[in-house]
């Protein structure tokens, strides 16, 4: 009894944290955040390092996770990592990556918001829950730099948002 009491205060309390947005009731969709995937070790004597064997790994893992997922747009940051982790998942759905400015999460906030799609992001340690959680609105923090196996899926129903946060579970 004390469970369910509990439950039924957590439902409650997940959808008064909602935002309201501006679309019609009825209409879903999804918007699907990762980090990029493992850089590679020049990454610290390297500004824009691309990825180790176990994040181009990871990254073609992606496009297996994302084969049979409704996807219309991806967006990545201008970084070599980035898009060499948008890429895979950007080819087996024959779309091109658009560019975002990770330093402005409220511009691709509010463009993944107009767009109503199911769309990929592909960010940063510092940018990827934090803008997850703006699209949800709850208030995330940067990610730890060791960290690159989250998936964040915020599914956009109506007038309300709902964050799930997945384990993508894959060992390099």
């Amino acid at each position: 009894m004390i469970m369910k009491k509990l439950f039924i205060l957590f439902c409650l309390a997940v959808v008064s944290v909602a935002p309201i947005l501006p679309q019609a009731e009825g209409d879903v969709f999804t918007i699907y955040l990762v980090r990029h995937s493992e850089r590679d070790d020049e990454g610290a004597r390297v500004r824009d390092p691309g990825l180790s064997e176990v994040g181009v790994l990871r990254s073609k893992r992606l496009a297996t996770i994302f084969s049979e997922t409704e996807i219309e747009r991806i967006y990545s940051t201008d970084y070599r990592r980035t898009i060499m982790t948008a890429t895979p998942v950007a080819e087996s759905k024959g779309i091109e990556p658009e560019l975002y400015d990770g330093t402005d999460l409220s511009a691709i906030h509010d463009l993944l918001l107009s767009r109503w799609e199911d769309a990929l992001v592909v960010g940063h340690s510092n940018t990827t829950s934090v803008l997850a959680g703006m699209l949800a609105g709850q208030e995330l923090h940067p990610m730890c730099e060791s960290i690159y196996d989250r998936l964040y899926i915020v599914v956009i129903s109506g007038r309300s948002a709902r964050l799930i946060l997945l384990n993508q579970g894959f060992a390099g």
